[in-house]
């Protein structure tokens, strides 16, 4: 009698979704040629994550973001100020140099510089390991960020602004190129020991679909039940899931069916399966046991060695992006203590640096994964004074300073043992071949073959990127 299958949730039908069944068909038809590509294969049914080509094409297609959270001081790390020393104990000419808190005298820096490599590079002590690789790394000593304080620069370096919130940067590069893993996450986030600060804005899909955000794992944890929760089934087999799954995912679809295949249900529905696929790769690639003895030596001993050494094994099975956070708080933010605690810092980490670029370059694997290191700003090269409730009665430590800061670069297309750019000669701002973070992000998408420009989100009535409407490639850092 009606001419096709009758079914009862027809009869329920609201006024909104009358009325959109009624008045929206031939608006739809004319929004698919406008909708992102992610978005129209995720209405489509299609895995969204699916492996993309880019617009060029590009020696990356991994990347591994090492992230200092906090701020490092650059004096003391990768753009040596030996001119400090003469000023010891003396104002700088120029005048205070103040940033959000009043700084005192010249503080030169309490690690010795010395030479690497071919290239010659000048590298702090606390880095020793990192400057091993000095030839394969371009260091940018010419970053330079918007504002001084956390939260904002944090967004910024991240998301591309400080203030609005935006899709992060590793869920627009898996946006662009979709994954090579269908069983891990494209876009992992580690951060041992809980969240930064700004939490999972950092790692954040925004207005893009959920399914691009990042899967943040706390590697202070071992276990991979601890690591990953709810990895295992503990009252199911696996074919047992899969009819679970099946059942509801057929509700699910019939539920996304009725609202225009929206995207925030599109991203659930993906997030159910991955979460039944992981069950079969997961355990094996974050056990790092399994790796040969003189791999686990060569990387080192403790939390940082364990999840920079993860960052290897998820690269090597095909994960897109992979973000690693040097603890939850602000641990490079040192405004006293300096030399005590920058040095504990780097010792957790930069063996396992040093040996990531020698072991990624020994498996073939350094030309096709860039690896970035830095944080969201850098440090004054005047002691910060002084005051009630932090640093009371210490100076010995450094404020924020996103005037002129350091970060580096190193394989997927990038030229190595070069430096690129200059602070002035105390370190304090920028002076010389100045990148912008929009600059950093431009360059990245760049050496991952997107034109940063075409690389474009629809929302809201606007065509979003990750650099807004800023950003010039640095041309000097790509081979």
């Amino acid at each position: 009698m009606f001419g096709h299958d009758f079914r009862w949730d027809h009869l329920a039908l609201t006024r909104r979704e009358l009325l959109a069944r009624c008045g929206m068909g031939l608006g739809s038809l004319a929004l698919g040629p406008l909708l992102s590509g992610a978005t129209q294969a995720a209405s489509l049914g299609i895995n969204p994550l699916a492996a993309r080509p880019p617009h060029f094409a590009a020696k990356a297609k991994h990347v591994i973001h090492l992230f200092m959270n906090g701020g490092p001081s650059h004096v003391d790390t990768f753009d040596p100020k030996p001119l400090l020393a003469q000023y010891a104990g003396k104002d700088l000419p120029g005048g205070n140099l103040k940033t959000e808190r009043p700084t005192g005298a010249a503080f030169p820096s309490p690690f010795k510089f010395q030479k690497y490599g071919q290239s010659g590079i000048e590298v702090s002590e606390l880095f020793a390991h990192t400057a091993a690789s000095i030839d394969e790394i371009a260091v940018i000593r010419s970053m330079y960020a918007d504002v001084p304080n956390h939260e904002p620069s944090l967004s910024l370096m991240n998301c591309g602004t400080a203030r609005q919130i935006r899709p992060s940067l590793g869920s627009w590069v898996t946006y662009g190129l979709g994954t090579d893993n269908q069983n891990l996450p494209a876009f992992v986030a580690m951060c041992p020991g809980g969240y930064p600060i700004q939490e999972s804005q950092n790692w954040q899909a925004a207005f893009l679909p959920g399914v691009f955000q990042g899967t943040y794992l706390d590697t202070q944890h071992t276990a991979i039940e601890r690591l990953i929760e709810h990895i295992r089934n503990e009252r199911l087999p696996l074919d047992g899931q899969r009819r679970q799954l099946d059942l509801l995912q057929a509700l699910n679809q019939r539920h996304q069916q009725a609202r225009q295949q929206d995207a925030e249900l599109e991203a659930r529905i993906q997030s159910f399966e991955l979460a039944y696929r992981m069950q079969s790769e997961a355990a094996e690639v974050f056990d790092v046991s399994r790796e040969p003895q003189h791999i686990l030596d060569m990387y080192g001993p403790g939390v940082q060695a364990r999840q920079i050494l993860i960052a290897r094994r998820l690269v090597e099975r095909g994960v897109r992006f992979v973000q690693l956070w040097h603890g939850a708080g602000q641990p490079w933010d040192n405004h006293d203590d300096i030399e005590v605690r920058h040095r504990a810092l780097a010792k957790e980490c930069d063996q396992a640096i040093g040996a990531l670029l020698k072991d990624l370059k020994q498996r073939g694997l350094l030309e096709e994964t860039l690896v970035i290191w830095g944080g969201e700003f850098g440090r004054t090269p005047a002691v910060e004074m002084p005051k009630e409730g932090s640093n009371a009665g210490k100076i010995n430590g450094r404020d924020h300073n996103h005037y002129g800061f350091t970060m580096w670069l190193a394989g997927g297309g990038v030229r190595g043992g070069y430096v690129h750019g200059a602070t002035d000669e105390f370190g304090f701002r920028a002076v010389e071949n100045r990148v912008h973070v929009h600059d950093l992000h431009a360059t990245l998408l760049h050496l991952l073959g997107f034109d940063h420009e075409r690389l474009t989100y629809r929302y809201a009535g606007r065509d979003f990127r990750l650099t807004d409407v800023h950003g010039t490639v640095v041309k000097e850092l790509v081979i």
